[in-house]
């Protein structure tokens, strides 16, 4: 029997075996995608025809509350936290991680533990999250201390503290 070459396994865009298993648990799954300049997180229900997207919030949904920050660690974690809020008013309160072919990074368990502290269920590790230290941005503003030149040029002339905007930011999500 011949073995059809996908398109998308050709170009080593899916993992077909991984897909296969994520999809038989039959649960929602939590998708992170990021690139230099956003992060993206969606919940996503598995369909025959076609997956189902139940949610989605990036870095436009952050800017909206008061983030004034890149996509750092920070952001991801209060990406994480909104989508868990988000998720509990439309009564999804499980989710599993889907990674896709994409490396396991700091910026994607920042998500999860946004997501489990906003009250969501993600099977995880605790291993794996970032410090709080990260999580509340202390390694940036340190970095941004000992930084000459142009580096944060546009945090240090909006006088932007990342640790404090996370603050700001985070206690509007949670009275909203």
């Amino acid at each position: 029997m011949k073995r059809l070459n996908l398109k998308r396994r050709a170009k080593g865009i899916t993992d077909y075996k991984k897909r296969l298993g994520l999809l038989k648990s039959g649960s929602t799954r939590l998708v992170v995608r990021k690139t230099a300049n956003n992060i993206m997180v969606q919940l996503v229900d598995y369909k025959v025809d076609g997956d189902s997207v139940l949610l989605t919030v990036d870095l436009s949904n952050l800017k909206k509350q008061g983030w004034k920050g890149g996509a750092n660690t920070p952001a991801a974690y209060l990406l994480g936290f909104l989508l868990g809020k988000s998720a509990k008013k439309k009564k999804v309160t499980h989710a599993i991680l889907d990674t896709g072919r994409h490396p396991k990074s700091t910026k994607m368990f920042a998500v999860v533990k946004g997501a489990v502290d906003a009250g969501m269920t993600i099977p995880h590790g605790e291993d794996v999250f970032p410090s709080e230290e990260r999580i509340r941005g202390e390694h940036i503003v340190a970095y941004m201390a000992e930084s000459k030149g142009h580096q944060f040029a546009k945090y240090k002339k909006d006088e932007v503290e990342i640790d404090k905007n996370f603050e700001l930011v985070l206690s509007k999500l949670r009275g909203a």
